[in-house]
């Protein structure tokens, strides 16, 4: 039967399965999956990998808590996200293009970044392993900035969804590799005859070899045809200061968000979304631990059965985001990943049960991935700018993570004066807020106008 049209989606009917299985493999959705994996690679070797390393280094573990601090790029990124709108890199943008030539910069200062880092010993000198770590995260971030907006520009709205999903895919894929990958390649050097420290240097610079499948990717890419628009305005602007540029852009990205209707109902829903999810999943692993698992159990099953299930999570949330209207998707993802959540109080009752555990955990995230995927595809239509792309979204993104890390801070307390079922169970609950903005904006017409704007 033929789905009628709507406010929401005037060209019905509705796309099929079917082609929501097609779409991931268009060309441009198979640029930005290995996109994806150039940007997950760092992920894993300025955290876990890097941990691991300093640890057989014999540096203290004061000094290795630490190192949190060189996330910050990643929490921060907004500040600079503006530089990736207003101005263009020498010869590369000429070359090859306004986001591209970004791209190879960046991809170039990665690859850099991590050689510079397997050649560092912790033992001798961690303030240089530090420095050398810092710069990943930077390059990395900058990186992400420019993806973004790549993806967003690039895509047609048909394929944000499924562009996303593959991201996300091959971005889980990446941080395995230069993760539990890097420590099985340092294993095998050692097996070969290398010391430790030899082993690690090794590691680092294969590693950052593999962000050659992201150069590949830039190379093979098309510039967004919305770069043409940039590029008039910057040739227009092009006796402007460098700064003047900048700070005009950050700007006029500020005022072309908050010149839309409900802009403020927007930037809350933006915030509170994810919310449920992210105090859920900031408890978590204590309290599987606490009801009686090991970490062998945990990471079982958070790494195998929890793995695969994101990532079909992932796919699953692009097919509905294609096949359906982008207020219908965000509602399917909202509502899935908040009712998810009451496995974890039904695992409370009936505790240290490793097959319950396993569907808890496939459920959540299944949900989890399915919920993310609709939120970026609404993320991306709001940013329909060119002139803005990078700063908007490099904006939005920090308003979830500000949100999801300042509501969490108390995620211990609230567990421990309302026990694990009532925990889960208010954790559920705190997705209603989202659900109250959702409706309101629906009733606006907020998504006929993303809709139409984008048709």
């Amino acid at each position: 039967m033929t789905p009628e049209a709507t406010p929401e989606n005037p060209a019905a009917p509705r796309a099929s399965w079917r082609d929501g299985l097609v779409v991931y493999f268009q060309p441009r959705v198979l640029i930005v999956l290995l996109l994806g994996f150039s940007a997950g690679l760092p992920f894993s070797l300025a955290g876990q990998t890097l941990q691991a390393w300093m640890t057989e280094s014999g540096v203290d573990i004061k000094t290795i808590g630490l190192f949190a601090a060189i996330g910050v790029p990643y929490l921060a990124k907004f500040a600079w996200s503006p530089i990736v709108d207003a101005l263009d890199v020498p010869l590369l943008s000429r070359l090859f293009g306004r986001r591209r030539g970004w791209l190879l910069l960046t991809q170039l200062m990665l690859i850099a970044a991590i050689a510079l880092l397997a050649l560092c010993d912790p033992s001798r000198s961690p303030a240089l392993v530090a420095l050398a770590a810092l710069l990943v995260t930077t390059a990395s971030a900058t990186q992400d900035i420019v993806i973004d907006a790549f993806r967003v520009e690039s895509l047609p709205e048909k394929e944000q969804a499924a562009g996303m999903a593959s991201y996300v895919a091959a971005y889980r894929i990446a941080a395995l590799v230069s993760g539990a990958g890097a420590l099985f390649m340092v294993s095998g050097f050692v097996t070969l005859g290398l010391d430790k420290q030899t082993a690690y240097n090794a590691t680092y610079l294969l590693m950052a070899l593999l962000v050659l499948i992201g150069i590949a990717a830039t190379l093979a890419a098309t510039e967004p045809a919305q770069s043409a628009r940039a590029e008039a305005d910057h040739a227009a602007h092009s006796r402007d200061s460098a700064l003047g540029r900048m700070t005009s852009t950050a700007m006029a990205s500020l005022a072309d968000f908050f010149t839309r209707d409900a802009a403020v109902a927007v930037l809350l829903f933006v915030t509170l979304f994810k919310l449920a999810d992210a105090l859920a999943s900031a408890m978590t692993t204590t309290f599987v631990l606490k009801i009686g698992f090991s970490r062998i159990e945990l990471a079982t099953i958070i790494k195998g059965v929890g793995f695969a299930a994101a990532l079909l999570g992932g796919f699953a949330g692009g097919s509905v985001a294609r096949a359906y209207p982008l207020s219908t998707s965000l509602w399917i993802g909202g509502l899935l990943q908040s009712v998810a959540i009451l496995a974890f109080s039904w695992q409370a009752i009936v505790g240290a049960d490793a097959g319950w555990l396993t569907f808890a955990i496939t459920v959540e995230n299944f949900t989890s991935a399915l919920g993310t995927v609709t939120f970026v595809a609404y993320l991306s239509a709001l940013c329909g700018n060119p002139l803005h792309t990078a700063t908007q979204y490099a904006l939005l993104t920090a308003l979830t993570a500000f949100g999801r890390t300042i509501f969490a801070l108390g995620s211990g307390y609230l567990a421990e004066a309302s026990g694990w079922v009532g925990y889960f169970a208010i954790c559920a609950a705190s997705a209603i807020p989202s659900f109250i903005l959702l409706a309101y904006l629906q009733r606006r017409g907020h998504f006929a106008t993303l809709e139409t704007a984008k048709g």
